[in-house]
């Protein structure tokens, strides 16, 4: 007995060791500091306001389509936002691709899962995540036109405000500060010799310093320290924690005992990945080593297919979620909502595991 608990302790102080060891300081400390400086630098007030039923359709899903690049949440922290935005006048529409999309394109997990699951299945899970979130917008919007129009009524009978947003510095200045960000994380993981890759990043690091003294003011570098430590906080503990159970999981059920279901990229596989991903609760990042050492794509248990339909639907939705999105918007669009999702999911990865979807 001790013998077997000593075991899957091990096994669990691997997996931490094997997932954080490799990747906290070439992948996760920039995709942190990246993370926070979008969610400093970037008005989320803007974005939101564009989500009213009758903006044009282009904007409206375009931006709720990548919002999570933005607001870097979960699928927890996504319900509060959604309420809010319905309640300020969102259509259906956009709303639900926000819903879908705040927690599947958040940056932090598309890089990680670049990083350590493989860069084709990230960048399939980032390009798949946009265009799901809009046909299941779409979607949402065409079965319950109803509800656009009790919105627009409503918006009709209040006085609407408007804002502005004033550019205190060039245009330049902000696009340069995330490139030099991006490239801090790309040349800091890359496989170049150390030296050189040591070389590169502090160049960088002195050019993103150089901007931040001459173009941001002393409360938007403070923003962005907070915003970067408040994001560390809260993901970084579960992140450890739940990296040191998914191996003490693998310990008793290995990776091998999930092949027989997802082992190949039948739709059935693809099917079922969307269904379990739809019933797991996942906290940002942990369906990373998740899918790489519990279900063992990382060990070619698992295709790629169910890993990216699990990828695509295990973010979004959860049992706890669905219950609170009921709440929000009815049991009707709640299950149709749930429904799209596992169904475009499914698809998604069967296309992308049988070389269908060309990303």
């Amino acid at each position: 007995m001790i013998e077997i608990l000593i075991g899957a302790l091990a096994s669990g102080l691997a997996a931490v060791l094997d997932y954080l060891s490799a990747h906290v300081l070439t992948c996760l400390v920039p995709a942190f500091f990246i993370a926070g400086a979008i969610a400093a630098f970037v008005k989320k007030d803007a974005i939101l306001k564009y989500f009213s039923p009758d903006a044009p359709r282009h904007i409206s899903y375009g931006i709720a389509s990548v919002s999570g690049t933005v607001l870097a949440v979960c699928s927890c922290t996504i319900l509060p936002i959604f309420a809010g935005i319905l309640k300020k006048g969102s259509g259906i529409g956009p709303a639900t691709t926000f819903l879908f999309a705040g927690p599947a394109i958040n940056i932090l997990a598309i890089i990680y899962t670049a990083w350590v699951l493989g860069f084709d299945l990230g960048i399939a899970r980032a390009v798949s995540a946009v265009l799901l979130a809009i046909v299941i917008g779409l979607a949402m919007a065409l079965i319950f036109r109803s509800t656009d129009v009790e919105t627009l009524k409503r918006k009709a009978m209040a006085p609407s405000v408007a804002g502005a947003c004033e550019e205190e510095k060039p245009r330049w200045v902000t696009p340069a500060f995330f490139a030099l960000l991006v490239g801090v994380l790309v040349f800091g993981a890359s496989p170049l010799d150390w030296t050189l890759r040591l070389s590169i990043v502090y160049i960088l690091t002195l050019a993103i310093a150089i901007l931040l003294i001459y173009y941001f003011d002393r409360d938007e570098v403070t923003d962005w320290g907070m915003e970067t430590w408040d994001l560390t906080k809260k993901i970084f503990p579960i992140l450890i924690a739940g990296t040191f159970l998914v191996g003490i999981i693998a310990f008793f059920l290995p990776p091998e005992t999930f092949q027989p279901y997802f082992g190949n990229n039948s739709l059935g596989a693809n099917f079922l990945a969307a269904v379990v991903g739809m019933i797991l609760y996942m906290p940002t990042l942990l369906e990373v080593p998740i899918i790489g050492t519990t279900f063992g794509y990382t060990s070619g248990h698992m295709a790629a297919g169910p890993a990216l339909a699990l990828l695509l639907a295990g973010p979004t939705i959860s049992l706890p979620s669905v219950l609170v999105i009921s709440r929000i918007v009815g049991a009707k669009k709640t299950a149709a909502y749930v429904g799209l999702v596992v169904v475009f999911a499914t698809i998604a990865g069967f296309l992308y595991g049988n070389g269908m979807l060309l990303i």
